[in-house]
């Protein structure tokens, strides 16, 4: 199968691979990228998360897929879609995350709205939605941008955070 899974203008969405945990540490280790998660990661922990991307390849069709530049082939940060469960309900959810050096380029955007595309058009999906922290104003103004709204406010992970959903 194919690793390339979508093209944007600017970007390539591809399958992750584990030679990709040394471009993946660059947001790991970054206090400042990973300000919204319980901490940083490990090459360990980030090599497991690889290999939780892949079992979600192989058992759901989707993932987080890795974001290159789709000119150069640098790259940027990662973007996809993993199952949530959100209250007794399974969701479908886009979730981005980069390198601080591609913040405030619209990449995360242009990302997010190709896999909500996908979602909607190929996958046939007819809810999407993101968490997003109360507190990460730039996650909210993407999924903003991709025309979610707030639905509701969960407790998952330890903490609040925010359903942002849009459907078909």
């Amino acid at each position: 199968m194919d690793a390339n899974i979508l093209t944007t203008e600017r970007l390539q969405l591809r399958k992750m691979r584990n030679d990709d945990v040394n471009h993946l540490m660059e947001i790991f280790s970054d206090p400042e990228a990973m300000k919204y998660y319980p901490s940083t990661k490990s090459e360990k922990e980030a090599l497991e998360w690889v290999n939780w991307t892949l079992d979600n390849y192989r058992n759901y069709g989707v993932g987080l897929w890795i974001v290159e530049d789709k000119q150069t082939g640098e790259f940027l940060g990662q973007c996809g879609m993993v199952l949530q469960k959100i209250d007794r309900a399974v969701e479908m959810e886009i979730g981005y995350l980069f390198a601080r050096r591609a913040w405030g380029k619209g990449f995360a955007t242009e990302a997010a709205l190709a896999c909500k595309k996908y979602g909607f058009e190929t996958l046939k999906l007819p809810k999407l939605v993101s968490l997003i922290d109360p507190d990460n104003s730039p996650s909210i103004k993407v999924a903003e941008r991709i025309d979610m709204t707030v639905e509701k406010r969960i407790h998952k992970w330890g903490k609040d955070v925010l359903v942002y959903s849009v459907c078909k």
